[in-house]
This record gives structure tokens, C-alpha cells and sequence, in this order.
């Protein structure tokens, strides 16, 4: 064997050890997929999605179904294979990570974050539909996440209305915060609560930890509402984006008649509590997923039209959203003629 046969055989192994560690060695960056969809109108364990108690509800055809996305968690390794499936996979995409989380994230803290977005969407769905149906809305501070571990712990529960601390009238998430800021480590805090009918005072003590005093809830806002509406959805879907489809899930079941006419419609988006219609992250993979699953129109949200350049969406037709209002409008039109013009990212009109 001459020695540039050897030398080769030599680098060929060397290559083959430098592919074989760097197919294991973590890399920088986040991967999306498409996720399940959820029929917001559907029941599950037996029970109706959206629940109401104080006014009818009317359980109709049809399916509004909210968009999922797996996303690699903050401290899940991605590895290079990995990452050449997503590159390649059209219906994938891959994301440096830090655009996506904090250097500091943990997947326990992403957690925490995705699920209080989701109470504090799901109120401000309730408030957007009721405010679409003419109803009175009353904002309040409410706790949206109790951490465990910390003195809140069995105390405070998620939910319980906020109405005074230490004897002061609360009257934002901040009157909250300085309250606690200002306590005594070692010394309670009285917290009235309203949770259900009954108002409740609450003793906490409040822990060291770090820097800070922390009693361990996250205040926010809420809304005081003429009748309770609530939507049930699993523990393992977090975040703001299904803000939209809840809203109208809620509308239609307060209204009669389907708002849907019996066809599948899938979306996302944000919601505020005057029915404005804001953006997401996985716009691509979300419309993948509802297209996957049958649907036959998806409600995209205006700014996310940058956002759909690349997607096949089939045979399912994307409609703009703008806001709530506007999104019954098309549901509408359409349902009347599936062929009707719609508003899309073409328009230049909002």
C-alpha cells in the first residue's frame, strides 16, 4: 500500500469520526413542526370544549379548529440530522435559537410562561366575544399562575380575583408587585380575594428569594364578566395564538345557528379584549397542520401575510383576519358561497 493510499484511508477515517461526533454535538438552533389541531367546538372527556353557565348555548355543526406547533424546548439538544430534516422539510423550519428564548429559559420556565398566556388568553377570548355580542366587560386583576414551591402555594389559587392587599384597593397587576416589594420577610400578607361568590382573606407569607420578596403568583388581568364562560383546553397546550378561534368557538356557541355551516375552519392569532387580531410565531407550520387535517378555510392573520410566502395549503383557502368582527364577516360570506371573494393577503386594504 502506497503511502497516499494510506494517507487517504487515513483522512477518509478521520472524516468519518468528525461526522460521526458532530451528528451528536448540540447545536444553536430551534426546530419547528406542525402540530395537532384542536376542535374548539368539539367535546372532550364528555364534556363540551367551550362551557356556559347563565345564558344558552347552542352546540352546532361544523369545527373551528385552533393551530399547534412542536417547537424543540429550550434545553432539548438539536442536533445536526436533526436539523438537516427540518432544513429539508417544507413544511418545517429551523430558527437560531436565540431569536426563539432567553439565554437563561429553562423548559420548566417556558412551561410557566406558555400556560399563563393561555389563562390570560382564554379571558381575553371570553371578553372579545362577549364584547362582539354587545355584552359589558369590567377588567379586574386576577392571579394567572401560582408557582409551586412558594409561600402562594395552597393558598392563592389560579383564578381568585384580586381586590385588595394589606388593606389597599387593587387596582392594576402593579398595585400587586409594590405590595409585596414593600412586605417584611417573615411577615403576612393579607390578600382578599374574590374566588367564585365568596370573598376570602388570605394570609402569605412572603419568602427571600434572591434579590426579592416573592409570595409566588403572577397578577393580571382579567375581566368581570355577566355570565361564566369557559374553555376547556388540554394542560399541554400553552400560549397566546389560539386567542382568535377561541373567540369565535365562543361567539357561535352563544349565538344560534353555525357559524361555520358545518364546514371545518381552522386559524390563529391573538386576540385583545376589543377583538383586535395580532400575530405568531409558526404561521407556516400552523397552516400545514390545519391543511393536513381537512380543513377547508384557514384565517390568517394580517400580519402574518409576510409570513405565508412557500406554503402549500392544498385545497384550503386562506382568508385575512384583522379582527374578530371582520373574521364572523367572512365566515359568513363564505359559508353563503365557499367561492365568494374573501379578504387575503393580496388586499392592500385592511
Amino acid at each position: 500500500m502506497s503511502h497516499r493510499t494510506r494517507a487517504g484511508l487515513l483522512a477518509l477515517c478521520l472524516l468519518a469520526v468528525l461526522w460521526g461526533t458532530a451528528a451528536f454535538v448540540p447545536l444553536p438552533y430551534v426546530t419547528y413542526y406542525p402540530g395537532p389541531t384542536v376542535d374548539i367546538l368539539a367535546a372532550r372527556d364528555g364534556e363540551e370544549t367551550v362551557q356556559v353557565d347563565g345564558h344558552e348555548a347552542y352546540y352546532d355543526d361544523g369545527e373551528l379548529r385552533m393551530t399547534t406547533v412542536f417547537v424543540s424546548t429550550p434545553q432539548e439538544d438539536v442536533t445536526l440530522p436533526e436539523l438537516l430534516r427540518a432544513y429539508f422539510d417544507p413544511d418545517a423550519a429551523v430558527w437560531p435559537r436565540s431569536s426563539i428564548y432567553a439565554p437563561d429559559e429553562t423548559d420548566e420556565s417556558n412551561d410557566r410562561q406558555s400556560a399563563v398566556a393561555m389563562v390570560s388568553s382564554q379571558d381575553t377570548a371570553v371578553a372579545a366575544a362577549l364584547t362582539e355580542l354587545g355584552e359589558e366587560v369590567d377588567p379586574i386583576v386576577e392571579v394567572l399562575d401560582v408557582t409551586p414551591g412558594l409561600p402562594a402555594e395552597g393558598r392563592l389559587e389560579v383564578r381568585d380575583v384580586l381586590l385588595e392587599v394589606d388593606g389597599t384597593e387593587v387596582a392594576d397587576a402593579q398595585d400587586v408587585v409594590d405590595a409585596v416589594d414593600q412586605a417584611r420577610a417573615g411577615e403576612p400578607i393579607r390578600f382578599l380575594v374574590r374566588r367564585g361568590e365568596r370573598e376570602l382573606s388570605v394570609d402569605v407569607v412572603p419568602e427571600q428569594v434572591g434579590d426579592d420578596l416573592r409570595v409566588g403568583i403572577t397578577p393580571g388581568v382579567g375581566f368581570d364578566f355577566p355570565y361564566r364562560v369557559s374553555v376547556d383546553i388540554a394542560d399541554n397546550i400553552g400560549g397566546p395564538s389560539a386567542g382568535l378561534m377561541m373567540s369565535l368557538a365562543i361567539y357561535d356557541t352563544l349565538t344560534p345557528g353555525s357559524l361555520t355551516g358545518g364546514f371545518e375552519v381552522a386559524g390563529t392569532g391573538t386576540i385583545t379584549p376589543a377583538g383586535q387580531v395580532g400575530p405568531i410565531g409558526g404561521i407556516q407550520q400552523k397552516i400545514a397542520a390545519a391543511r393536513d387535517a381537512g380543513a377547508d378555510l384557514f384565517l390568517v392573520p394580517a400580519d402574518n401575510c409576510d409570513g405565508i410566502g412557500g406554503v402549500d395549503p392544498g385545497d384550503m383557502r386562506l382568508a385575512k383576519a384583522t379582527t374578530m368582527s371582520r373574521a364572523v364577516d367572512t365566515l359568513a360570506t363564505w359559508v353563503e358561497d365557499p367561492n365568494a371573494p374573501l379578504p387575503s393577503c393580496e388586499d392592500t386594504a385592511s
